[in-house]
Protein backbone atom coordinates (compact mmCIF):
# COMPACT_ATOMS: atom_id res chain seq x y z
CA UNK A 1 0.00 0.00 0.00
CA UNK A 2 3.27 2.92 1.11
CA UNK A 3 4.51 2.22 -2.41
CA UNK A 4 1.09 2.77 -4.37
CA UNK A 5 0.86 6.49 -2.09
CA UNK A 6 4.90 7.38 -2.94
CA UNK A 7 6.99 7.49 -5.37
CA UNK A 8 9.80 5.47 -5.81
CA UNK A 9 12.32 8.17 -6.47
CA UNK A 10 10.99 9.38 -3.09
CA UNK A 11 11.35 6.10 -1.18
CA UNK A 12 14.56 6.02 -2.20
CA UNK A 13 15.24 8.56 -0.19
CA UNK A 14 13.68 8.47 3.32
CA UNK A 15 15.57 6.97 5.74
CA UNK A 16 13.39 4.08 7.90
CA UNK A 17 14.49 2.61 11.50
CA UNK A 18 13.64 -0.49 12.64
CA UNK A 19 14.26 -2.31 15.77
CA UNK A 20 14.58 -6.62 16.17
CA UNK A 21 14.98 -7.90 19.51
CA UNK A 22 17.51 -10.57 18.25
CA UNK A 23 17.65 -14.29 18.66
CA UNK A 24 17.11 -14.55 21.98
CA UNK A 25 14.54 -11.95 21.96
CA UNK A 26 16.22 -10.37 25.56
CA UNK A 27 15.32 -6.62 26.18
CA UNK A 28 19.17 -5.01 26.00
CA UNK A 29 20.07 -6.80 23.51
CA UNK A 30 18.19 -4.84 20.26
CA UNK A 31 19.70 -3.79 17.03
CA UNK A 32 18.74 -0.72 15.16
CA UNK A 33 18.41 -0.94 11.61
CA UNK A 34 18.94 2.46 9.39
CA UNK A 35 18.03 1.81 6.10
CA UNK A 36 18.02 4.17 2.89
CA UNK A 37 17.00 2.83 -0.32
CA UNK A 38 18.69 -0.42 -0.85
CA UNK A 39 21.39 -0.58 1.86
CA UNK A 40 20.99 -0.60 5.43
CA UNK A 41 23.13 -0.12 8.33
CA UNK A 42 22.86 -2.13 11.73
CA UNK A 43 24.16 -0.51 15.25
CA UNK A 44 24.19 -1.82 18.25
CA UNK A 45 22.77 0.37 21.33
CA UNK A 46 24.30 0.05 24.31
CA UNK A 47 21.97 -1.89 27.15
CA UNK A 48 21.49 0.97 29.27
CA UNK A 49 21.76 3.59 27.07
CA UNK A 50 18.06 6.13 26.94
CA UNK A 51 17.89 6.29 23.35
CA UNK A 52 17.69 2.43 23.75
CA UNK A 53 15.08 2.97 26.52
CA UNK A 54 12.83 5.30 24.20
CA UNK A 55 13.19 2.99 21.11
CA UNK A 56 11.86 -0.11 23.49
CA UNK A 57 8.61 2.34 24.48
CA UNK A 58 7.74 3.26 21.11
CA UNK A 59 7.95 -0.44 19.83
CA UNK A 60 6.15 -2.03 22.94
CA UNK A 61 3.42 1.29 22.86
CA UNK A 62 2.79 0.46 18.39
CA UNK A 63 2.43 -3.56 19.74
CA UNK A 64 -0.02 -2.56 22.54
CA UNK A 65 -1.87 -0.20 20.14
CA UNK A 66 -1.82 -2.97 17.44
CA UNK A 67 -2.98 -5.55 19.73
CA UNK A 68 -5.60 -3.90 21.24
CA UNK A 69 -7.31 -2.85 17.88
CA UNK A 70 -6.89 -7.02 16.63
CA UNK A 71 -8.97 -7.86 20.11
CA UNK A 72 -11.39 -5.49 19.32
CA UNK A 73 -12.05 -6.13 15.63
CA UNK A 74 -12.05 -9.35 16.80
CA UNK A 75 -14.83 -9.19 20.08
CA UNK A 76 -16.81 -6.87 17.51
CA UNK A 77 -16.92 -9.67 15.22
CA UNK A 78 -18.20 -12.35 17.98
CA UNK A 79 -20.90 -10.41 19.44
CA UNK A 80 -22.34 -8.60 16.02
CA UNK A 81 -24.92 -10.80 14.40
CA UNK A 82 -25.16 -11.04 10.75
CA UNK A 83 -28.68 -10.18 10.91
CA UNK A 84 -27.81 -6.23 11.56
CA UNK A 85 -25.92 -5.95 8.50
CA UNK A 86 -29.54 -6.89 6.52
CA UNK A 87 -30.82 -3.52 5.17
CA UNK A 88 -34.79 -3.06 6.01
CA UNK A 89 -34.22 -5.72 8.75
CA UNK A 90 -34.68 -3.63 12.53
CA UNK A 91 -34.38 -5.03 16.03
CA UNK A 92 -38.22 -6.01 15.91
CA UNK A 93 -38.20 -8.02 12.95
CA UNK A 94 -34.87 -10.17 14.33
CA UNK A 95 -36.20 -10.53 17.08
CA UNK A 96 -39.11 -11.62 15.57
CA UNK A 97 -37.30 -13.79 12.91
CA UNK A 98 -35.33 -15.21 16.13
CA UNK A 99 -37.93 -16.00 18.43
CA UNK A 100 -40.00 -17.73 15.40
CA UNK A 101 -36.61 -20.42 14.52
CA UNK A 102 -35.43 -20.23 17.81
CA UNK A 103 -32.15 -18.95 17.26
CA UNK A 104 -29.97 -17.75 14.80
CA UNK A 105 -28.45 -21.36 13.10
CA UNK A 106 -32.46 -22.26 12.16
CA UNK A 107 -32.69 -18.90 10.59
CA UNK A 108 -29.42 -19.32 8.58
CA UNK A 109 -30.59 -22.87 7.65
CA UNK A 110 -34.43 -21.80 6.58
CA UNK A 111 -35.52 -21.53 2.92
CA UNK A 112 -36.80 -17.70 1.44
CA UNK A 113 -39.92 -19.09 1.96
CA UNK A 114 -39.75 -20.41 5.63
CA UNK A 115 -38.44 -16.81 5.84
CA UNK A 116 -41.67 -15.46 4.63
CA UNK A 117 -43.67 -17.27 6.89
CA UNK A 118 -42.36 -15.43 9.96
CA UNK A 119 -44.95 -12.59 11.50
CA UNK A 120 -43.78 -9.24 10.05
CA UNK A 121 -41.36 -10.19 7.18
CA UNK A 122 -43.49 -9.88 3.67
CA UNK A 123 -41.91 -12.06 0.94
CA UNK A 124 -39.60 -9.17 -0.60
CA UNK A 125 -38.15 -8.73 2.71
CA UNK A 126 -37.39 -12.90 3.27
CA UNK A 127 -35.44 -12.78 -0.58
CA UNK A 128 -33.25 -9.64 0.98
CA UNK A 129 -32.26 -11.32 4.32
CA UNK A 130 -32.00 -15.20 1.92
CA UNK A 131 -29.55 -13.36 0.03
CA UNK A 132 -27.95 -11.41 2.38
CA UNK A 133 -26.98 -14.73 4.75
CA UNK A 134 -26.24 -17.08 1.75
CA UNK A 135 -24.02 -14.84 -0.80
CA UNK A 136 -21.17 -13.67 2.28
Amino acid sequence: MLNRQLSPALLAQMLLIGIAKGISRRAGQETLFLAVGDSYQEIAIPAHSPALHLLQQVRDEAHRFAITGHRQRRAKTRTQSPLEQIPGLGPARRRELLKYFGGQQEVMRASEADLARTPGISKKLAAVIYESLHNE
